[in-house]
């Protein structure tokens, strides 16, 4: 074993190999670099709500998603230690919704991270704030 820590992308294949939510949500990832994640989805009839509208929580889920392979970037075993969302426009099917998650803070234990979705003409659908606590352990 070397002490090298993995690439973010060799870090997002190894997450991806087990993570089924992923595929099931529909999440297509376009961009992951240290400290950042870009991905989209469409949204799918399952998706709505009683109002016809996005559900809040494919909304959490997505950016939570994004914020995850974001704070796990490095390499280190990242988890989240508290987060918020608020909620700013509804979203229809057929909607393309964008989540990117930018890492704000990176410490030793703590990263803080600003996770935006936004639809196909840029406008601020949620609004996810994430701090994440990172382990001792190595990603492998």
């Amino acid at each position: 074993m070397t002490d090298k820590l993995l690439s973010p992308e060799l870090v997002l294949q190894r997450m991806l190999q087990h993570d089924r939510f992923t595929a099931w949500m529909g999440l297509e990832i376009d961009t992951i670099s240290a400290g950042y994640c870009k991905l989209h989805y469409i949204v799918k009839d399952e998706m709505l709500n009683g109002f016809n509208s996005i559900h809040g929580g494919v909304l959490f889920s997505a950016a939570d998603s994004a914020f995850a392979f974001a704070c796990n970037s490095h390499g280190v075993l990242t988890v989240a230690l508290d987060v918020s969302i608020s909620f700013t426009r509804s979203a229809k099917v057929g909607e393309q919704l964008t989540v990117e998650a930018k890492e704000e803070h990176l410490g030793n234990k703590t990263g803080v991270y600003d996770v935006r979705t936004t639809n196909q003409n840029g406008e601020l659908v949620a609004w996810f704030k994430g701090t994440a606590y990172r382990t001792s352990k190595k990603i492998e």
